[in-house]
């Protein structure tokens, strides 16, 4: 596997405080992983470490087979970074800081025309080229930032909340700038939007505590939600939920307000088919039939708050 970001038991203490606490994962090429957690969690902290912004305490890491702590030149040339909050110098217009940072990034007359103006395009600055960034909205500034951040056109990108304080349209611009570099590129989203998760990532990765809790596609995630394959009925007939408990793959049944019942699987198994069947065989009369889609917003507050909090579909009658 051609890795381009190698994370090794990451440590990160702040006095008595363990904020990262033995993070292992890696990134290959072509990977979007989105980086969840709550507040206080350790992402930005990761992220920060990963970048090289901040030394661990204990643990390694790697980027396009550079060591950020033994080669920091190396390794952060290959790195474009979005920190929290894009900070830049606000007396500068875009199109100054730009040219800024492609003197920093060292690149000849003819890159930086060429990445100047795909970033430009795609990033959608033109409006406010010549303005001075103190000036602009915080979407603006935002999309600044992420333009500094692929200028130099790196093989991995760590982007801490891109699309924070986007508009739903400037979102979906910037997700499908982050889809079509993400062939050529290993990307890390730290993002606390699940829908972002949904839309651009390929893997998603939680963090609580410090720890990793979760980390698989979303569609694996998503599938550990109590909902996954749940189905929904509404029927005012008699012994509703006594049939259905009958069913080999029900784990139970909840009753819910106005004639509806929630038929849980066990294990995630699919029940569809045998509810159908048993609908038909009943000859029960039914407004409603159908098979939960379970969200990564359950999962996540499952995983991060032990399970207590999570969703509840419905009022039990």
């Amino acid at each position: 596997m051609d890795w381009m970001i190698e994370v090794d038991g990451l440590v990160k203490t702040f006095g008595h405080l363990k904020a990262v606490d033995n993070v292992s994962f890696n990134v290959p090429k072509g990977q979007v992983l989105g980086f969840l957690g709550p507040n206080g969690a350790g992402k930005s902290t990761t992220m920060k470490m990963i970048t090289g912004f901040m030394t661990p305490t204990a643990g390694t890491v790697r980027v396009a087979g550079h060591d950020v702590d033994a080669q920091p030149i190396a390794a952060k040339a290959k790195i474009g970074y979005l920190p929290e909050g894009a900070p830049a110098y606000p007396d500068m217009t875009p199109i100054s800081f730009l040219n800024f940072i492609a003197d920093v990034r060292g690149l000849d007359a003819a890159t930086r025309r060429q990445r100047l103006d795909y970033v430009i395009a795609n990033v959608h600055l033109d409006a406010v080229l010549h303005q001075p960034i103190d000036t602009l909205s915080k979407g603006f500034k935002r999309r600044v930032g992420l333009a500094q951040a692929i200028l130099h056109d790196p093989p991995v990108l760590v982007l801490d909340e891109p699309t924070d304080g986007l508009d739903p349209n400037q979102k979906h611009e910037v997700r499908g700038l982050i889809a079509d570099m993400a062939k050529e590129k290993a990307i890390v989203i730290s993002t606390h939007i699940l829908e972002e998760v949904d839309a651009v990532c390929n893997r998603a990765m939680i963090i609580a505590e410090g720890r990793i809790v979760a980390d698989g596609t979303p569609g694996e995630l998503e599938s550990q939600s109590p909902f996954h394959n749940a189905v929904l009925i509404d029927c005012q007939d008699e012994g509703v939920a006594g049939a259905l408990e009958e069913i080999a793959g029900v784990s139970r049944v909840e009753a819910l307000a106005g004639g509806s019942y929630r038929a849980y699987p066990t294990n995630g198994q699919s029940i569809v088919a045998e509810v159908a069947d048993l609908v038909k065989q009943r000859n029960w009369s039914t407004s409603r039939l159908s098979v939960e889609h379970p969200r990564l917003d359950e999962v996540f507050r499952n995983i991060t708050r032990g399970g207590d909090h999570a969703d509840k579909r419905g009022e039990a009658a």
